[in-house]
């Protein structure tokens, strides 16, 4: 009898894993200069979330800012990017998030909000 029963078990377990909707892929870039990130996601003003939004920062760091390096992401389908591997101690960023005519700004204080997540919407 529990053996009947554990093979129903996994039998409907079988089901579920296999009629459960793909992931979108998340749309990552990195700078690859410390631990810190940032994650986005973008929605038009109806609460739609924006395909291939841009995500653009420009990171100034080392000493006096001198060296610079500017990352862009573009959204995945579900209106999520991330930007990973940016340093602790570097100056407010501030990013750029754009699609078509429609743009928003977002500021992050790393040294206060290493891990930051926002929720942008474009208008």
């Amino acid at each position: 009898m529990s053996t009947l029963i554990v093979g129903i078990a996994l039998t409907g377990l079988a089901l579920a894993q296999r009629t459960a909707a793909p992931e979108p892929e998340l749309s990552v870039i990195s700078a690859r200069l410390g631990a810190c990130a940032a994650d986005f996601t973008v929605t038009e003003a109806s609460g739609q979330p924006v395909y291939s939004a841009t995500v653009h920062v420009r990171i100034r760091y080392g000493f006096l800012g001198v060296k610079r390096m500017d990352l862009e992401v573009g959204t995945s389908s579900d209106g999520k990017a991330r930007v990973e591997g940016l340093p602790a101690k570097v100056r407010p960023l501030l990013y750029d998030v754009s699609k078509g005519d429609k743009t928003s700004t977002v500021e992050q204080d790393v040294a206060n909000d290493c891990h930051a997540t926002y929720a942008v919407t474009l208008r």
